[in-house]
């Protein structure tokens, strides 16, 4: 295989899976960024978790919040659930690795906070009880997910929000879901800027 070959085709599936998901899903996008706008003015927070590359957009995720996207901002709560190893170990030992994320969210979520789950086969079992674990807590959920959402999908109530790339290469579903990731904090982070938070965004 030439690698320079080999690079050029893989960018242009990747190009083409990430067109394709921002054209089918961009009034979406801007409804979640609505969503979280929303939830962080009422005080409220977004919890976030993922797996593998998926634990690695929610970490991208939470720092983008906490810290900033591009501009400066006052930091706005968001909680990666992935990101505490002692918890996470601690409870795969005593109970299941399938609750790993939804007993955080039954200790953490608020009625009318977000979770953010990421899971790009939409079939992640941790990322299931999670979301049962949020709407028991009156939480709502914003699902980024691909190759047709699966049983997570199948768990979002009509409050919800499923953004699913039209995708079945994780690769290229991950690709879509970093630009997706930016969109929402571009468009959350407009919104909070220094002596702008009075002022409607506009998505």
């Amino acid at each position: 295989m030439d690698p320079v070959n080999y690079i050029r085709q893989h960018t242009e599936r990747s190009l083409a899976a990430v067109s394709r998901a921002i054209e089918s899903l961009d009034e979406d996008i801007a409804r979640g960024a609505r969503m979280m706008i929303d939830c962080l003015e009422r005080e409220g927070r977004i919890l976030v978790c993922g797996n593998g590359g998926s634990a690695a957009d929610a970490l991208h995720f939470s720092a983008e919040l906490l810290n900033r996207y591009r501009d400066d901002r006052r930091p706005l709560p968001c909680i990666a659930l992935n990101a505490d190893v002692a918890t996470l170990t601690a409870i795969a030992n005593d109970y299941h690795y399938d609750q790993v994320f939804a007993k955080q969210v039954v200790a953490l979520a608020r009625p009318g906070d977000i979770l953010l789950a990421i899971t790009t086969s939409g079939n992640s079992g941790n990322v299931v009880s999670a979301i049962d674990a949020a709407r028991a807590r009156e939480a709502t959920t914003v699902l980024l997910t691909g190759r047709g959402g699966g049983e997570c999908a199948s768990r979002c109530g009509a409050n919800d929000l499923v953004l699913c790339v039209p995708n079945d290469t994780t690769a290229h579903i991950q690709e879509a879901h970093g630009l997706i990731i930016h969109c929402l904090c571009a468009l959350i982070e407009q919104r909070f800027l220094a002596g702008t938070a009075d002022q409607p965004v506009t998505v």
